[in-house]
């Protein structure tokens, strides 16, 4: 009888461990539009392209732009809802997203450089 009761005391925590091992952490998962992310989330600017070209998150997120690029780029949205300074390279920009919505913004320097970021 003593010895189930130790092997018990041991199982239980051993179980609780593996569930929450299991059950992971949010993340931003900037390549699936379908789950969007509960943490900061980034965009790259690299090569002319902004990626991922399409962001989903959840409002109140706050996505941070960094230009990974050797030549300056902006990230300014269509809309006027927000608007870089020129970012040189590895320079950021941060904007908190607070209403839903889709926002497409492009590079003022190169206007064929386009994004979205869609807001649930």
């Amino acid at each position: 009888m003593k010895n189930n009761i130790l092997v018990a005391g041991l199982v239980a925590p051993v179980i609780i461990a593996i569930l929450l091992l299991s059950a992971g952490s949010p993340s931003v998962n900037a390549n699936n539009n379908d789950r969007p992310s509960t943490a900061n989330a980034v965009v790259k600017i690299d090569n002319f392209v902004f990626g991922p070209q399409t962001l989903t998150v959840l409002v109140g997120t706050t996505v941070t732009w960094t230009n990974s690029d050797d030549i300056p780029h902006t990230s300014v949205s269509t809309e006027g809802v927000f608007k870089s300074k020129v970012l040189d390279t590895d320079e950021k920009f941060s904007y908190t997203f607070t209403k839903a919505g889709t926002y497409p913004y492009y590079c003022t320097i190169h206007p064929k450089m386009t994004g979205q970021v869609v807001v649930q």
